[in-house]
Order: C-alpha cells, then structure tokens, then sequence
C-alpha cells in the first residue's frame, strides 16, 4: 500500500507524524468516502507531488467516480475561495466584505456528491490554506447539518497531518539534492 510506503519515507525527527499519518487513516471513524475525499482533497491542497502521487490511487480505489471527482472540486474551488475571502479578511477596509465577490462557484451548491461531505472536504481544504472566514462558514453549514464537532475535528487532523508530511517530505527531497 503507498500508505506504507509514506510512512516509511518520513524521517526518524519526525517519527510522530509517522504515527499519526497511520492513526488518522488507518484509525478514523469517518465513513470510507469522508475518508479518503477528506485524504484526496488535503493530498492536493498540501501541493505535494509526493503525497498526491502516494495517496491519490487509493482514494481513487474508495472513492466512487462521482466522489473522487468531487473531492477534486473541492480542491480547486476552494484554492480559490481560500485566497479571495482570507484576503478580504485581512484587509483593514472592511468595504471588501462589502462588495459582490462575482467568482462562480457552482460547485458549491451542485457538488454531485451528499453536501456534508463536500463541505467535509471543503473545511480540512480550507485548515490546509488557513482561511479562517472559510473554516467558519463550513463549520457553521456542518454542525446546521448535524455533524458533530469529533467528525468536524476528524477532518482538520486529516488536513493537518498531511500537510505537515507533504512540508517534511518536500524539504528533505530538497535537502538531499
């Protein structure tokens, strides 16, 4: 399995990620789709070639077609999202909160998958690029749904471990150079 194979490739120093990588995989409690759409969609937001090119077959292996295509889109749409409202956050004029965003986001409203899910995948994308207006407005959609905060949580550990393995595992490729 290319989880092995992940694992294996984090270094000694960083022999906690290592144990989280298989806990929060190998150990979740999210059902199977949450899972690996939440692993696929964190895998390409970490922007690691690595850790999507390990993770990416078995996320594909679990996840439907529709599914796998979903989780993508969560990716993508909210690597936009995530700079848009992060910035208009940060700025100081809050007359940007003001104005009409005019990004399509179809996606959103029509992610060819059950919402919670998507938005499941859209909050860990959004903890991997730290957009704090996103995170909230996910969390809020979640827990109107009925997903509870354990669930919720699962999902930014999923993000957290990745990005923090993609961040190890990229600096050593280049440390070794």
């Amino acid at each position: 399995m290319a989880l092995d194979e992940l694992k294996s490739a984090i270094p000694d120093y960083a022999k906690d990620l290592r144990l989280n990588l298989g806990s929060v995989i190998g150990n979740s409690d999210l059902p199977q789709q949450q899972l690996w759409g939440t692993v696929l969609a964190c895998a390409i937001a970490s922007r690691s070639p690595r850790v999507l090119r390990e993770l990416e077959p078995e996320a594909k292996a679990q996840l439907s077609p529709e599914a796998y295509t979903a989780a993508k889109s969560a990716a993508a749409i909210m690597a936009m999202n995530n700079v848009f409202y992060r910035t208009r956050h940060l700025l100081s004029d809050p007359e940007y909160g003001t104005l009409r965003a005019g990004l399509r986001m179809n996606v959103i409203g029509n992610p060819g998958v059950e919402k919670v899910d998507f938005e499941l995948w859209s909050l860990a994308v959004s903890a991997v690029n730290g957009c704090g207006q996103c995170l909230d407005s996910h969390e809020q959609v979640l827990r109107k749904a009925g997903v509870d905060r354990e669930t919720i949580q699962e999902a930014f550990k999923i993000a957290a471990v990745l990005q923090a393995v993609a961040a190890t595992l990229d600096a050593e490729a280049v440390l070794a150079e």
